[in-house]
């Protein structure tokens, strides 16, 4: 018997916990949801959260208290907290859609990529609470967000950000690995 294409599952790795010692990960298909893995122990892993619709770019908040993703559960996607572990508080933090979310370091900020590609803070208040979204710039990142991929990372302090940007009008740039270098580094590099 075949299987169906619908019946197809992605497993695609989110966030560490900031101990080390959980796996957040989004399973796209049968049983989707945000699963954790524990990392040590029997390594079986545990549906964390489950909601019509798809959940993505889970993370961690510093402490590991609560977790942001990116759900569409509502028809498009909105950037949701949910505590850890799992309890009854939920708080829907972006106003009008939202994408890949990610914390400051220290948790007193949420940032996330509304839906025209803006990059937005949330202030986070102890409690938590979550202040009103502000908008910091406007990026270039691909129109089509990727399952697979965050576009941005924040700085630590939230100062600076490192954007994957859409070039424009640039002839694509390729880009050569090279494998086995230290090998290769041995013959061209005479030994004393």
């Amino acid at each position: 018997m075949r299987a169906s294409r619908s019946a197809t599952t992605a497993m695609i790795p989110c966030d560490w916990s900031p101990d080390g010692r959980q796996l957040l990960y989004s399973v796209i298909g049968p049983n989707s949801g945000l699963w954790l893995m524990q990392l040590a122990g029997d390594r079986k892993p545990v549906k964390f959260l489950s909601a019509p619709g798809n959940q993505l770019h889970g993370s961690f908040s510093p402490n590991g208290k609560l977790v942001a993703y990116s759900s569409n559960e509502s028809g498009r996607f909105e950037v949701h907290v949910q505590t850890v572990p799992l309890s009854d508080q939920k708080w829907v933090v972006s106003t009008v859609g939202g994408d890949m979310p990610r914390w400051r370091a220290d948790g007193r900020e949420l940032y996330y990529l509304s839906l025209d590609r803006k990059l937005m803070a949330v202030p986070v208040d102890p409690g938590p609470s979550f202040g009103v979204p502000q908008q910091l710039f406007q990026t270039r990142v691909p129109r089509i967000f990727n399952l697979y991929q965050t576009h941005y990372v924040p700085s630590r302090d939230g100062h600076r950000f490192l954007v994957n940007t859409v070039g424009a009008d640039l002839p694509p740039t390729p880009i050569t690995v090279v494998l086995n270098w230290q090998e290769e580094l041995k013959q061209r590099v005479p030994t004393r």
